[in-house]
């Protein structure tokens, strides 16, 4: 019974530039130790291959450390590594992958399936028909050719491709690297291996995208996997399983603060998501100056459990209760000033009405304890 690992769009030397420096390096070293825990698992597993359906690269200019580290980390694994080209490292006259070779870090166990012709690894039950990209962009369907190709009998017939599947990942009839639906039957293929959508999707019982094992988006379409993928013999379905393997679940929160009760809500959501998430806020609604301080209290607890906490609390509009007020001790023209700053921030100028208010309220506080009068 072949096993199989599947997996795709490791997009290896991604940088993350709008994230915190140490944050991004931390984001960038995870799309490596990702291919580690892959090696890991398939040494476990004791599968046949490890089939990668391209995008193995962010960029054809990563830099020649990046190429050998990526090689480095599948080291664990010893069995058949199959690697396709996609977009982002297409096969190019020049390429990255002309570049592993000339450095010679590609280990022998690394098949490049960089043409498209058949690879038969008999021994093993199976042959692989790839269908590399060799430029970033096509209007043709680069599985056709799977229709015609011959393998010796008794072998599985697995595909290897990246791009989007027509009328489901592609509704424009334009898009660029479509994929033919029924590659599957015309191909008689007995596993359809895709890359290029970043979260696991099923398009039949052949065909699969893996997703990236590591995500790198705010977008729920259930990234962070592998499949482990079995087939009994040739024309038998697959058995897929899906192996969660992702450090970074990526979390986006958009929540509206009415009453005190939602901000209790809303701090036992955060607390409730998993330690190194990267995890992004936005609120709107109002708050007290009190449920300001919990909320401020509460992100900063956050901020060092997370691997990355991005927050905007523009939308939330500062209102102070009556008890606010009070226990500021804000009385006369302060008190004046901040009911005028309360209404105004319902006015052109409510950001700077917001900021005024949260910039005195601090000052108060701060007065405040340091025993001072307001």
């Amino acid at each position: 019974m072949p096993r199989f690992l599947h997996t795709a769009d490791w997009q290896i030397g991604r940088q993350y530039a709008s994230f915190a420096p140490d944050d991004a390096v931390a984001l960038a070293e995870a799309r490596i130790s990702v291919i580690e825990r892959i090696a890991g698992l398939a040494t476990e597993e004791t599968v046949d291959a490890v089939l990668v359906a391209g995008d193995v690269f962010d960029a054809q200019t990563v830099s020649d450390r990046t190429i050998r580290r990526l090689f480095n980390a599948m080291a664990a694994y010893s069995g058949p590594w199959i690697l396709i080209s996609g977009n982002h490292d297409a096969a190019l006259a020049e390429s990255v992958w002309t570049r592993a070779q000339r450095l010679e870090a590609v280990p022998a166990n690394a098949h490049l399936a960089l043409t498209a012709e058949v690879m038969e690894f008999g021994d093993a039950g199976f042959a692989i028909l790839p269908a590399p990209l060799t430029q970033r962009h096509t209007m043709s369907d680069l599985t056709e050719w799977f229709d015609h190709a011959e393998t010796t009998d008794g072998l599985l017939r697995i595909g290897l491709a990246h791009g989007s599947v027509q009328g489901i990942l592609a509704e424009d009839e334009n898009a660029t690297n479509p994929i033919s639906p029924e590659r599957y039957q015309s191909a008689k293929l007995d596993f359809l291996a895709l890359g290029d959508w970043h979260g696991t999707k099923q398009i039949n019982s052949r065909t699969w995208y893996s997703g990236t094992p590591e995500q790198d988006r705010f977008k729920g379409n259930d990234p962070g996997n592998v499949l482990l993928v079995q087939i009994p013999e040739v024309g038998a379905e697959p058995q897929v399983e899906i192996r969660s393997i992702g450090q970074h679940p990526w979390i986006q929160m958009k929540e509206r603060l009415a009453v005190s009760s939602d901000l209790e809500q809303l701090i036992a959501r955060i607390e409730g998501q998993p330690e190194q998430a990267v995890v992004e806020l936005r609120l709107e609604g109002e708050i007290s100056l009190l449920g300001k301080q919990q909320l401020e209290r509460a992100l900063s607890v956050a901020e060092a459990r997370f691997r990355s906490l991005g927050y905007d609390l523009s939308g939330l509009s500062l209102q102070p209760t009556e008890d606010d007020i009070a226990a500021l001790h804000a009385d006369g023209y302060v008190g004046d000033v901040i009911a005028e700053l309360r209404d105004q921030q319902e006015g052109e100028g409510g950001e700077v009405a917001r900021d005024a208010m949260a910039i005195l309220a601090s000052m108060l506080l701060e007065k405040q304890a340091q025993g001072g009068d307001a």
